[in-house]
């Protein structure tokens, strides 16, 4: 009998010996697909993630097109925020925007993690894309990790610097530990919401754990990213994908994940030195190769499963997202390359 992609994507999430290595990118759905942008002279960015019909849609445009072993539920990770009283906007040009920071503990005091019930928009999107994968490829749900999160509704945003965050883990552990403690309650509840709503798996986005110092890292995400797994018993796989960890290998081992994704920056021969045999390895073409030719990012994907080829447990994704000027038949070439590797 056949083995589906969402076994062949789940076995490796258990680092089961596997017929070929499974393949997903992080934002697969998106402005690279010419359907996806095609939807988008119709609709807002912000309809397409609140609308259960067109979220759904966009999940699946990249399965239809690649036949990818694992598909993302289409959101943000923003809506965590907004559901706790702190919206946000997307501006094409400028990006995302949290409209309302936080500034003081009252602020803090008011955020009720129950309120993640108002993301029940994200539950109905996954059951009717759901309902099209059937059991045929995983389905992905994803949060962003409470560092991040907390990073984003103090700053308002993005920041090139997040000195306001920096200085705060500093001078008042009290006030950030206090911020942490209720978003990672909130992320709990979303997380059990969208596996009641029938993710296979779930993946925790924690892009801001670069710009921790090492020594800060454990404290401020490692521990947190602990908590919710934990609070999560083992009812999916977790795959934790952290940017820029370099040192803080020990504290992404012991977040109880059963995926460490790793970026670009990280060489994967490095993480297969640190990572033990029992934690799975996602990662980690550089995403400017999918603008490249072909030809040289098949080559470099070649390098990535050669490096792997010995090891259980291995999924190939990028070091981040797809680019939106991504090459549509580089992106071929290096799933074609995944898939016909021996």
């Amino acid at each position: 009998m056949k083995i589906t992609s969402r076994e062949l994507f789940l076995n490796a999430c258990s680092c089961k010996k596997t017929v070929r290595v499974p393949i997903w990118f992080m934002r697969q759905a998106g402005r690279c697909l010419p359907e996806y942008r095609k939807l988008r002279k119709k609709y807002s960015f912000m309809d397409l993630v609140k609308s259960p019909e067109l979220a759904a849609e966009v999940t699946l445009q990249p399965v239809k097109r690649f036949g990818f072993d694992a598909a993302i539920i289409f959101s943000d990770i923003l809506v965590i925020p907004e559901a706790l009283g702190f919206p946000y906007k997307f501006d094409d040009r400028k990006g995302m925007k949290i409209t309302r920071q936080i500034h003081s503990l009252k602020d803090i005091e008011r955020i009720d993690p129950n309120s993640v019930e108002k993301i029940e928009y994200v539950a109905s999107a996954i059951k009717l894309a759901k309902n099209e994968l059937k059991d045929n490829t995983a389905l992905l749900g994803f949060c962003g990790s409470p560092w991040t999160l907390a990073c984003y509704m103090l700053e308002g945003g993005g920041s090139n610097d997040f000195f306001t965050t920096r200085r705060i883990i500093r001078d008042d552990k009290k006030f950030i530990d206090k911020l942490l403690s209720k978003i990672s309650a909130a992320l709990v509840r979303f997380l059990n919401l969208q596996i009641s709503a029938g993710v296979d798996a779930v993946q925790i986005f924690d892009s801001l754990g670069g710009i921790l110092p090492p020594h800060c890292f454990d404290e401020m995400s490692g521990r947190w990213m602990r908590r919710v797994i934990h609070s999560l018993k083992k009812k999916v796989p977790v795959i934790v994908f952290s940017r820029g960890i370099h040192d803080n290998w020990n504290s992404l081992i012991n977040t109880e994940a059963n995926v460490i994704g790793i970026d670009w920056n990280i060489s994967i021969d490095s993480a297969r030195q640190m990572l033990p045999s029992s934690i799975a390895i996602q990662g980690n073409l550089d995403p400017a190769l999918l603008l490249a030719s072909p030809q040289k990012a098949r080559e470099e994907t070649k390098k990535i499963l050669s490096s792997m080829k010995e090891r259980n447990g291995f999924i190939f994704n990028l070091g981040h997202g797809v680019p939106p000027s991504a090459r549509l038949d580089t992106m071929e070439s290096v799933i074609d390359t995944v898939r016909s590797f021996k």
